[in-house]
């Protein structure tokens, strides 16, 4: 293995699988692995410029990117990514389950029926498992690979003034789950999880001025992240410079959990 920094970072003749790529945490993941040398299938579920966004990638970064719409609640639609993409790749080396929503509901007894927590649960937890099983597959075939999975520091805390139990613990479980196929899977891939903290994306368009406010204010750092902020733990985690990190859990929280 080489002791050149720089090259264990590179991600050159690797290709890289990521849901939710599209926009937000999954885009800038992308964006990075691809300028990193990876080539990318580049996973989507309704972003209407998904394709354009990923042949734009491709350009900017002179590697193959393929757009691939990938709702992760469909365990059907999840197996005919991977196997569309091992197709046209000829191998996965790295997968980033990052597909995730938010819970907008309220209070848990609040909804007047299932539907909110089952839709979670379906696309935070059960797409998880789904992205898991068909990337294990893959990398037990080849002998190797990297599962990487975009979990929360609400999976750590109990995040306030909102409340959303439901979102807390689907991401208890993805934590878990990480940790658990790190064991299992330790002869033929690594697993780990990223846990970002208040992060600027689409998903955070639900909280109103005084709920973002209360947000910065329990922050040490005073403010929220940049998606490019937590890129390099993602670059780590896929890269050569991390080939005896299993079941670690990276927090970027702005120091959030520490107080």
């Amino acid at each position: 293995m080489s002791t050149d920094p720089f090259s264990l970072f590179s991600l050159k003749g690797k290709v890289a699988l990521v849901t939710g790529a599209s926009a937000g945490i999954g885009y800038a993941i992308a964006q990075t692995f691809a300028h990193a040398g990876a080539d990318i299938a580049f996973g989507y579920n309704s972003s209407p410029t998904a394709v354009q966004t990923a042949a734009a990638l491709a350009n900017a970064a002179s590697v193959t990117v393929e757009a691939y719409k990938c709702p992760v609640g469909d365990p059907d639609a999840v197996a005919s990514t991977f196997v569309s993409a091992l197709e046209k790749f000829g191998k996965i080396d790295i997968v980033v389950s990052n597909a995730g929503i938010t819970w907008t509901s309220g209070e848990l007894i609040g909804p007047p029926d299932h539907k909110a927590w089952k839709q979670v649960m379906d696309v935070n937890l059960d797409g998880s498992y789904y992205v898991a099983k068909e990337a294990g597959k893959i990398f037990k075939a080849q002998g190797s690979g990297s599962l990487i999975f975009t979990s929360s520091i609400s999976g750590l805390i109990v995040n306030i003034p909102q409340k959303q139990a439901a979102y807390n613990a689907s991401k208890a479980a993805v934590t878990h789950l990480a940790k658990s196929l790190a064991v299992e899977w330790a002869s033929f891939a690594r697993v780990n999880s990223v846990s970002p903290g208040y992060t600027i994306t689409e998903l955070t368009r639900f909280a109103d001025a005084g709920m973002r406010d209360e947000w910065v204010r329990r922050i040490p750092m005073g403010r929220e992240a940049l998606p490019v902020e937590l890129v390099g733990a993602y670059l780590y985690l896929a890269s050569d410079a991390s080939t005896y990190t299993t079941g670690s859990d990276i927090i970027i929280d702005g120091g959030y959990t520490l107080v």
